[in-house]
């Protein structure tokens, strides 16, 4: 069923003991050069500094007021302090910046005697502008010397509540350079298709692109529909490879159709094992025939969405499908699996579910059947630990904005059907909208610069690594933008930050070895981000199937309490440029940060292990993976004196571990006579502990001698007929 180096693996990582925040970011370029009759560099004219940065505060007035609303361009936020003095806002500009002036845009609580001060450590303060007579409103104050920090002290406040900025702007410029400042904010090009309820031709365009789209699995074409909130009649939206539909308002209902979001298999005779790279979101559905057909198997999302029917995840026929996820959505019906063999389902509710092939996983549903493993094969938890929902875009009135919901904890039942969803509005105006033709060296100016990403639906080929170093940045793409990295670079790292949200989007390794496709945290990485954590969302990777690629280590996490929710890992066993060291990939996901969360993790096909998980605490709930079908022979996987690497190692110097809902097939088609071990390599330890796991051989292509160590019955014959182990140890 075709779908689907950083340490050596005799050592395990580093680990750093935990420390204080690390707010380490770069700072914008300055403004464009004069242009003077002899061509002598001008210095860099004063740039806005401060938004986006990170800021802390001595105090807030509740959790509506956060320091951070005084630097994030939006002039309809605010920080405000408890009603005491003194009180402090200050803001890390993330490198040291000759500093012109400071800003501050009060509410009517504003402060009467205050000083701007400036640091080179966060530390250490001095004075640059004090007064006793501050009249509030809009205050421009002239600075002047070099630092990374500034902040607003207040000793004395005008009125009897705190102190309350709207805005905090540092202006300067760092380290004379120059150059233009990068607008956010713009159109979202010519493959983001936006419809309202009065649009002409609204299914000829759908038609149109599912024709180029429907069997395209390696094709160019990326695409997004959004549709504006509202109700349209009579559409049939057939959903092919690399397209995106979505609804703009704030909540599914608010954009409802009579009629059918689909995917089907009659591209590939039925059989929906390739149905991959697609996604529906933030809609409501009237199905015409009552029911929803969503057939699809790896990296195809169904999020936020309100099926006023019942759902069916088979293809027409019930040929094989192998998997998907569901996320914080409503289905007023029955959910009918029918020939899925694996599905994740999370933070829902449901009318009810209707079977189990072989791994059905349920966390924080509403309506999920009871855990009943290995028969009926459901694992099911009350709830999700904890979960953060996916970032998207909507419309706010006539303007775009992307909505990065609140964190959850414990989660049950989806975050909009009792009320107004929680979390943050980000202007588009605080994005650098990505659109062909962009280079890394332009993305990452606008990241320094503390604008988001907003990748619209194309191919990136970027020569350098894309650089987050930014809390609470977004990268959100539209209609599975893919960027492809060249020279073998890594294409994307992560600094060991709070809150940044990687959404919606394909890596694709290039045909020279990347020794890793994205990196989260640096080596070492060890700050606290329990209280906001990364996401790594709907982020997919694939090695080979497009074209030649290779990347020794797939993701790698290396900071602490990431989550990652939803990602399908792949080195390709199907398409162009795959063979065993033609699309050559080691490893798919390494973690070496302490309390990591996985839910839904699919990885798949790697030359050794495909999962190596080395932090403490971490908890996965559902995985699936493949064995790579194109091993050559029993040697090709001979892990010391242990036959084949485990599809899920957990290394020896782990106390604490725990997993649910998790499979590994083998499908040795080149060599069917290969046997592995086992599925999953775990100490044995009373921290360390797995509940519902299974191992298939595929039609006795390959075996498993067994499950978790030398736990679980061996796999046999050609009947696909899982071994199962309830609970390990």
């Amino acid at each position: 069923m075709p779908e689907v180096g950083i340490f050596p693996l005799s050592t395990p990582p580093p680990r750093a003991v935990r420390k204080g925040l690390v707010g380490a970011v770069v700072t914008a370029l300055a403004a464009a050069l004069l242009a003077l009759t002899t061509a002598t560099k001008a210095e860099a004219a004063p740039v806005l500094l401060s938004q986006g940065k990170q800021a802390t505060a001595s105090s807030q007035e509740h959790y509506g007021t956060p320091a951070g609303s005084a630097v994030d361009g939006d002039p309809g936020t605010r920080w405000s302090s408890a009603a005491s003095d003194p009180q402090w806002l200050s803001v890390d500009l993330g490198a040291p910046a000759a500093l012109d002036r400071v800003e501050l845009n009060w509410e009517a609580a504003y402060a009467k005697t205050y000083r701007i001060e400036l640091s080179s450590n966060g530390t250490d303060w001095s004075t640059a502008y004090s007064t006793t007579t501050g009249a509030g409103g809009v205050e421009t104050v002239d600075v002047s010397g070099t630092a990374r920090y500034v902040r607003m002290l207040g000793t004395a406040r005008a009125t009897g509540y705190g102190y309350s900025l709207w805005e905090f702007k540092v202006f300067g410029s760092t380290d004379g350079e120059t150059g233009p400042v990068i607008p956010g904010g713009g159109d979202l090009g010519p493959n983001v298709h936006i419809f309202d309820p009065s649009t002409p031709g609204i299914q000829a365009k759908l038609d149109q692109v599912f024709s180029e789209q429907e069997s395209a699995q390696f094709g160019s074409g990326r695409h997004a529909f959004f549709f504006k909130p509202g109700t349209y009649d009579n559409i049939n939206a057939q959903i092919g490879f690399y397209t995106q539909i979505a609804g703009l308002g704030l909540k599914p209902d608010d954009t409802t159709f009579n009629g059918d979001v689909t995917v089907d298999a009659g591209w590939f005779n039925g059989n929906a094992t390739q149905n991959f790279w697609r996604s529906a979101e933030n809609l409501a559905l009237n199905p015409v025939s009552g029911t929803d057909r969503w057939a699809v198997s790896q990296a195809a999302s169904f999020r936020r969405m309100h099926v006023k029917g019942d759902l069916n995840l088979a293809p027409n026929g019930y040929g094989w499908a192998s998997g998907g996820y569901i996320a914080d959505s409503k289905i007023d019906g029955q959910v009918g699996p029918y020939s899925q063999q694996q599905w994740y389902t999370r933070d829902s509710t449901i009318g009810g579910w209707t079977n189990g092939v072989w791994n059905m996983t349920f966390s924080g549903v509403e309506g999920a059947p009871a855990n009943s493993f290995p028969e009926p094969r459901y694992t099911t938890l009350d709830t999700t630990p904890v979960s953060r929902e996916k970032p998207f875009l909507y419309m706010d009135g006539g303007e775009f904005k992307v909505f990065a919901p609140a964190k959850r904890t414990n989660a049950r039942g989806t975050t909009w059907a009792n009320g107004t969803p929680q979390g943050t509005s980000i202007p588009l105006s605080k994005f650098y909208v990505v659109k062909s033709g962009a280079t890394a060296t332009t993305i990452n100016a606008a990241l320094k610069q503390g604008l988001n990403l907003l990748f619209t639906p194309g191919i990136y080929h970027v020569d350098r690594t894309i650089e987050v170093d930014r809390a609470d940045t977004v990268v959100l793409g539209l209609g599975l933008a893919t960027i492809i990295p060249d020279n073998g670079v890594t294409a994307m790292k992560v600094a060991d930050v709070d809150g940044v949200r990687l959404a919606g989007f394909l890596i694709d390794a290039g045909p020279v070895n990347s020794p890793t496709l994205l990196e989260v945290g640096g080596q070492g990485a060890a700050a606290d981000h329990s209280a906001n954590p990364t996401t790594v969302q709907d982020v997919y990777v694939r090695v080979g199937g497009a074209g030649p690629g290779k990347a020794t280590t797939s993701i790698v996490v290396n900071s602490d309490d990431v989550i990652i929710d939803h990602t399908w890992v792949w080195r390709a066993d199907h398409g162009e440029g795959v063979g065993w060291e033609t699309n050559r990939a080691d490893y798919g996901v390494r973690v070496n940060g302490d309390d990591v969360l996985a839910t839904g993790l699919f990885v798949e096909h790697f030359n050794k292990y495909d999962v190596d998980w080395y932090g403490e605490r971490g908890r996965t709930i559902f995985y699936q993976n493949e064995k790579a079908y194109d091993a050559p022979n029993q040697a090709a996987i001979q892990n010391g004196d242990t036959k084949g690497y485990a599809a899920y190692r957990v290394d020896d110097s782990v106390n604490t571990h725990e997993g649910w809902g998790m499979g590994s097939y083998s499908n040795y088609n080149v060599d069917p006579t290969i046997r592995q071990d086992h599925g999953f390599k775990a100490p044995v330890k009373p921290g360390v502990k797995f509940h519902s796991l299974l191992v298939v051989s595929l039609g006795g292509n390959g075996h498993y001698n067994h499950v978790i160590n030398d736990t679980g019955s061996p796999t046999s014959g050609t009947s696909t007929v899982p071994s199962t182990v309830v609970s390990y140890p």
